[in-house]
């Protein structure tokens, strides 16, 4: 449950679970908020969601978190396309923002639209850390975590065998299905039902990839988009792909920067 606040001049978003419900699901939601919790707390990033502080009574765990007056990614694309130099910058601050988290040992294990949120000055930041973890030997123990249609294969096969694991690349596939969903305005695989997308993505089946994208965008997401994690670059090596250091132009609309831009 998500509502907003205001105190002092600051205006907070209060997401809470119900510590009363004590079935499966009940507790899932309060492992995950203190799973946030625990994570959002030791971050200090432009481009990771702010944490305020919690509280927690006799019924009800409460996490305080920043308000994104603009709402998710997907909000912003439903309502307006989105141009390609808008998705190369926010791509920038996405990876700027997985690099951080990276360098921290953290996989974000739920990397879509959905989970960045959009704020003024057109800045993103990545949010809802619930399934998050933590794995210093840049390895987790498989559970099958995230929403479908962005999964990597790896983590795919890893559920499936039972006696594998995966690692913080997985977070550069689901990247890679981010921007494809920035541009084309719809999710990966979306011919498919979410259990014949996994069944693909685990048989090395990439999502369709347009060729009316630019050169740059289609590497840039065929890069992200390697069926062996091995081939899978870095967020710090994506950083100086040219789909991200092209420079930005003014453009117009809600979802643009200011004139000035946000980068020279």
């Amino acid at each position: 449950m998500e509502s907003n606040c205001t105190s002092d001049r600051i205006i907070f978003v209060v997401k809470e679970a119900s510590l009363l419900d004590q079935g499966s699901q009940g507790k899932q939601s309060i492992y995950q908020l203190e799973q946030e919790i625990s994570l959002l707390s030791q971050f200090e990033h432009e481009n990771i969601v702010r944490y305020y502080g919690t509280n927690k009574d006799e019924t009800k765990l409460c996490i305080f978190l920043e308000l994104a007056p603009e709402g998710s990614l997907l909000n912003l694309y439903r309502k307006h396309k989105l141009l390609e130099p808008q998705v190369s910058e926010y791509t920038r601050q996405i990876l700027n923002g997985l690099s951080y988290l990276h360098g921290k040992h953290v996989i974000h294990r739920d990397v879509k639209c959905a989970n960045i949120l959009v704020f003024e000055n057109h800045i993103v930041k990545l949010a809802d850390f619930g399934l998050s973890k933590v794995s210093f030997i840049s390895r987790v123990t498989i559970s099958f975590k995230g929403s479908p249609f962005w999964t990597a294969p790896e983590v795919v096969n890893a559920v499936y065998r039972k006696n594998d694991c995966y690692g913080l690349a997985a977070d550069i596939w689901s990247l890679g299905c981010t921007v494809l969903e920035m541009l084309t305005q719809q999710h990966p695989y979306p011919q498919y039902e979410w259990m014949q997308a996994l069944f693909r993505i685990g048989h090395g089946e990439l999502p369709f990839v347009p060729d009316s994208l630019s050169i740059d965008a289609r590497d840039f997401i065929l890069k992200c988009l390697q069926v062996n994690p091995s081939d899978w670059p870095t967020a710090r090596q994506l950083l100086d792909h040219p789909f991200v250091k092209s420079p930005l132009h003014p453009f117009i609309g809600p979802a643009s920067p200011r004139a000035n831009g946000i980068r020279p």
